[in-house]
């Protein structure tokens, strides 16, 4: 069951304190390649960018929890495996609604799942695998570093950090 924005913790958080204070958004990202090393990319119904499946975290999930049902929300697939490998914390942005935040976000790869992928949902109005040097439209900026950080893990082993 998704929440609408104003039921969301963020929402009613952004509502109490107003548009112009800078927040915390705490949440998480997922990077899936399928067995062809496609992308797989939502194109978000706000701003219609497309991104690596992302949101924020609910009142008692963990991480890994809001990056399982943020990816089922978006996509339809539910992860049944997957390993943290990036973790932001000194990041501040202002979105296209004009609120600021300052982000504190974990990135997973997701290893294996299950499910049918729903092209369009309440929050994408387009998905799809992807081969990487052939990324649909506008990106998200996100995607480049995500996939960066990926690589940096595999080398090293160890979470990235920023």
């Amino acid at each position: 069951m998704s929440l609408t924005w104003a039921e969301s913790y963020l929402g009613r958080v952004r509502a109490s304190v107003g548009d112009t204070d800078t927040i915390f958004f705490v949440g998480a990202r997922t990077v899936l390649l399928d067995d062809q090393n496609r992308l797989l990319l939502i194109q978000r119904s706000d701003n219609h960018r497309w991104a690596i499946p992302a949101g924020a975290m609910e009142l008692g999930e963990s991480m890994e929890q809001c990056a399982v049902r943020e990816l089922w929300e978006e996509t339809g697939l539910t992860a049944t495996s997957l390993t943290p490998y990036a973790f932001y914390t000194a990041y501040t942005y202002t979105n296209d609604f004009g609120h600021t935040y300052q982000q504190v976000l974990m990135t997973f790869v997701v290893h294996s799942w299950e499910g049918e992928l729903l092209r369009e949902t309440e929050e994408s109005v387009d998905a799809g695998f992807f081969a990487l040097d052939e990324l649909p439209g506008q990106k998200s900026l996100v995607i480049e570093e995500a996939l960066a950080d990926l690589e940096e893990f595999g080398k090293t082993g160890r979470l990235v950090m920023k």
